[in-house]
């Protein structure tokens, strides 16, 4: 496979199930960035394959000292330690609020598109050839838990809903299931009628509802019983959505897209309203590529052209700002004082709560 140069490369563009065909998970992040290489292959997936042995360096990703201003695409905590994940198999820590990175031995070169912790030492990162990764010690070291080789295709998000149960997603209606921690990983895509194979970018608990999964050609699922079933939800919009977030209030969450498209439904997807991103210069077209509930209950979303939102009305209506350096954004989070830590092209960021390091759009 060629190696991609994101894990969404244009952070945009309407998926096609041609072969190879580019995949992404956020909207156009800009040519220098390479797209996916995905080629379509819905085998059965085999039991968890063993972890690669640590005598081989070769199989591990690079050391580099520049890792932490290199492509990163998603960003957590764990407890209060930040880490991050992206390019090259690339995963780094931080324990001082993002001021410093260290970067973890990764068995894998691989790009890893997104990472999750169920607690402060309970972690998982998916990427390319279906790899799951996980860690049992908040980060600092990683075991390969799950790859396809024949797949040929990424796993884009995941989420747990404690330290043995989760789920991750990916290309071509990829969902797979544990209930062991990893140690078993199942496929289970034929719970979602999907005959086209949409690939899945993003997946949410929503508060008081169940889990939300979002996808190519405005495809939306939802199960109200955690993962078991799952049904179609008929969405607002016909083009890629490339995440979904939960609010604070019950039953609400946001599913956004290409082109500034951002829709907010309050009943766990029965009703949609499209919520309009504006800022100085007009309507934000940038496509938006992932989103946070932050601890004080606020949200921001983060996608091109440095873009950067922020709602404190449960997503009503968001202020837009841009970084001036206009890079795509694939990832956000904050640290213990509120400030804004930002992941993607270039690496961390890192930001005033108030936008003061921002300029209006």
């Amino acid at each position: 496979m060629s190696e991609p140069v994101n894990r969404r490369t244009q952070f945009g563009g309407n998926l096609t199930h041609s072969r190879p065909l580019a995949l992404r998970k956020g909207a156009s992040l800009a040519t220098a960035l390479s797209l996916f290489s995905l080629l379509s292959a819905m085998a059965c997936i085999a039991p968890a394959q063993a972890a690669q042995s640590p005598a081989d360096d070769s199989l591990y990703s690079i050391e580099s000292p520049r890792s932490s201003h290199a492509l990163l695409l998603g960003v957590t905590h764990a407890g209060a330690r930040l880490v991050t994940v992206g390019d090259r198999g690339h995963i780094l820590y931080s324990d001082d609020q993002g001021k410093t990175w260290t970067q973890a031995k990764v068995p894998s070169r691989q790009l890893l598109t997104a990472v999750y912790f169920a607690d402060d030492q309970h972690g998982w990162a998916v990427g390319h050839d279906a790899q799951i990764l996980a860690s049992t010690d908040g980060g600092v070291t990683w075991t390969k838990q799950f790859e396809d080789l024949k797949r040929e295709a990424p796993l884009l998000d995941l989420w747990f809903k404690d330290a043995s149960t989760g789920f991750a997603v990916g290309a071509y209606g990829a969902l797979l299931t544990t209930t062991d921690g990893g140690a078993h990983w199942q496929d289970v895509s034929d719970r979602i009628d999907n005959q086209d194979q949409t690939h899945y970018n993003g997946i949410a608990q929503i508060k008081d509802a169940g889990l939300f999964i979002v996808g190519e050609q405005g495809s939306m699922f939802r199960s109200h019983d955690e993962g078991q079933t799952w049904e179609a939800v008929k969405g607002p919009y016909q083009g890629s959505l490339f995440g979904v977030v939960g609010t604070a209030k019950s039953n609400t969450l946001l599913a956004f897209g290409l082109r500034g498209n951002l829709f907010r439904s309050t009943d766990f997807g029965d009703t949609w309203t499209q919520i309009e991103l504006k800022g100085a210069r007009g309507p934000l077209e940038f496509g938006l590529s992932s989103a946070r509930l932050l601890p004080d209950g606020s949200l921001v979303l983060v996608g091109n052209g440095g873009s950067v939102m922020r709602s404190t009305d449960d997503g009503e209506t968001f202020t837009v700002s841009n970084r001036p350096d206009r890079i795509a954004l694939a990832g956000v989070t904050s640290d213990e004082k509120g400030d804004l830590i930002l992941v993607g092209q270039g690496g961390v960021h890192v930001t005033s709560p108030t936008g003061a390091e921002l300029v209006q759009q």
